[in-house]
């Protein structure tokens, strides 16, 4: 095997970082979503409703024009990292949430049709936390 540096590599072939952003971590990408939220802490966002007795198929396509998840999906570096869409189910995958978190985050049940972009901020950074023993029973609900 030929060994070459990566000077001599770029003279005979395009080489490129495998990524202009750093990798980030689930609690970071949860932490710049609350930063985010944070920037418009007046923000009217949308709720969306009756995640919980969705049917996995639709709660994993259900989306709400100006939801905090689409907060999440305006950032040009959380769409670098992976984040593809504005849906529940592309949030739940991206920030590694469980259906109890997210549904704690964004659904209409907690605040009504709309709520402020602090209060969802808040929520958002209590899933990072929170008492472990209470996530484990309301997981234990969803199914």
């Amino acid at each position: 095997m030929e060994h070459k540096t990566l000077s001599q590599l770029q003279t005979i072939a395009d080489v490129e970082p495998l990524s202009t952003y750093p990798i980030m971590t689930r609690q970071q990408r949860i932490e710049r979503w609350a930063e985010l939220l944070e920037q418009s802490p007046e923000r009217r966002l949308r709720a969306l409703t009756g995640t919980e007795y969705l049917k996995r198929e639709a709660r994993d396509a259900a989306r709400g024009e100006g939801s905090p998840i689409t907060v999440a999906f305006e950032d040009p570096l959380l769409r670098a990292l992976g984040l593809k869409d504005d849906t529940y189910g592309e949030a739940k995958r991206f920030f590694e949430l469980s259906d109890g978190e997210l549904h704690d985050i964004v659904c209409s049940c907690h605040v009504g049709t709309t709520f402020r972009g602090q209060w969802a901020a808040a929520r958002v950074r209590r899933s990072i936390g929170g008492n472990r023993l209470l996530k484990w029973l309301r997981e234990r609900m969803w199914h």
